[in-house]
């Protein structure tokens, strides 16, 4: 399962759809609407999220569990600095492995301080950086501190995120290689809304992979893509994400469109969204499609 993803991702078409577990005691609801419309047929894996925005979720790597047995497809399993030490980190690892959870989306997390949780507090050790490293040490058979695992665990797949734009371009080529050094497999980008920014992030990557590692340790870009079908959500993207561009021309098409009413904003927005998807396949065909569980646009995109 996870030989064939990667091979895809280094070779093929890729493309992975990412869930958000709720704030709920059940993700079988979330599993029933992916198996409604049948999303499992247009993507060659999933993705769940970890308590995004430090707001309180169903985990992660359950959803994970309950969503790969189910349709048999490969889950990259969200793993936050956030919430866990290097005890916790391991012993997570440890327990997924043994249930064949075993492609890590490592993320530093959002702030504990936005949290919708009373006084909670970040753990952060260190950055995604130590989530790679661990995953690197469980694959030679140890743990962090360097003692031997009683037995090694299967084969862990490590992949990482990086913005999609910054003001200086290095900026993000620096990160690109510090993820590669820490043994990432693919790099997920946040959402592109536009094929040039996509274009210098392949070149970015390029560039990172060429100056950082040798030739047997690279990385593959994947572009990250969430669909826009109202003015209110470019606005806030534009305005209070950082790492993301919204092009001025999408804000001003949604902006006219909405003063012909929702159907006709929602029209535009989705048009533009799909055409994007469109022309990043033609580009580069590895994307993660964000869509925050509104399924039927990502089937509406994917088909």
């Amino acid at each position: 399962m996870f030989d064939t993803l990667i091979e895809k991702l280094q070779n093929s078409t890729y493309i992975t759809l990412e869930t958000t577990p709720g704030h709920s005691a059940q993700f079988m609801p979330i599993i029933e609407k992916i198996a409604e419309l049948e999303l499992d047929k247009y993507v060659d894996a999933f993705s769940t999220t970890d308590n995004p925005l430090a707001k309180l979720k169903y985990n992660a790597l359950f959803a994970a569990k309950m969503l790969q047995d189910k349709f048999n497809k490969p889950v990259l399993a969200t793993m936050s600095m956030r919430d866990r030490n290097k005890i916790a980190l391991q012993s997570d690892l440890l327990g997924a492995n043994e249930v064949d959870i075993r492609a890590i989306l490592a993320l530093t997390g959002d702030p504990a301080t936005i949290s919708d949780q009373p006084h909670a507090k970040g753990v952060f050790e260190a950055d995604s950086s130590l989530m790679m490293d661990i995953i690197s040490a469980f694959n030679s058979g140890m743990d962090y501190a360097g003692k031997p695992l009683a037995i090694k665990p299967k084969e862990i797949y490590p992949f990482a995120v990086v913005n999609s734009y910054a003001k200086n371009p290095k900026t993000l080529q620096k990160k690109m290689q510090k993820k590669i050094k820490h043994g990432a497999l693919g790099i997920i980008t946040q959402p592109v809304y536009d094929v040039e920014n996509a274009k210098q992030l392949l070149e970015l990557i390029e560039n990172a992979n060429n100056e950082c590692c040798s030739e047997y340790k690279k990385s593959e870009l994947i572009l990250g893509l969430f669909p826009i079908t109202k003015l209110r959500t470019a606005q806030f993207l534009s305005a209070h994400v950082p790492g993301i561009n919204v092009p001025d021309i999408w804000i001003e098409k949604l902006r006219v469109a909405s003063k012909h009413g929702l159907e006709e904003e929602y029209k535009v927005g989705f048009e533009l969204s799909k055409n994007l998807f469109e022309d990043l396949k033609q580009l580069h065909p590895k994307i993660h499609l964000m869509t925050a569980n509104q399924f039927k646009i990502a089937k509406d995109i994917l088909k």
